[in-house]
């Protein structure tokens, strides 16, 4: 499908209405997105067709001092990224710790679980072997 004739210029004017904060179909904000929708044309016509004009769009954008509501959002996101990741860390940090601890407790139960069954087997000793009460949901 080929573009309008006047494709790019409805991109023009829709930049200049919503840059001037006067759009007339879309939320105005200083988005691809709303440029398109402003200008009455697809989102790849500014992606694909016409980069040009989203680089001219965004560097307007700049050139007055704003930041596009895109850009926005992306900084907004990497704000509660780190702080997710640092979260994590904070808490990867204590897992490796707790499983220090385990590794230490699992190893000393062992050297005493070995010590036990060997004094078990002597047969002056003092450990005795506990009996054990029947399951009763256990089925035979």
């Amino acid at each position: 499908m080929s573009p309008a004739r006047d494709e790019r210029d409805r991109i023009r004017a829709a930049m200049d209405r919503i840059l001037q904060g006067t759009p007339q179909h879309s939320n105005g904000a200083l988005t691809i997105v709303d440029l398109a929708q402003e200008a009455g044309v697809p989102r790849n016509a500014l992606t694909q067709r016409h980069p040009d004009l989203k680089n001219d769009f965004y560097a307007q954008v700049r050139a007055r001092g704003q930041t596009p509501d895109s850009e926005l959002r992306l900084r907004q996101q990497i704000v509660k990224l780190k702080e997710l990741r640092a979260k994590d860390t904070t808490e990867l940090a204590q897992l490796r710790t707790d499983v220090e601890h385990l590794v230490r407790a699992v190893n000393q139960l062992t050297v005493e679980n070995r010590r036990l069954r060997g004094a078990l087997s002597q047969p002056t000793s003092p450990v005795r072997v506990l009996p054990t009460q029947p399951n009763p949901n256990r089925t035979l």
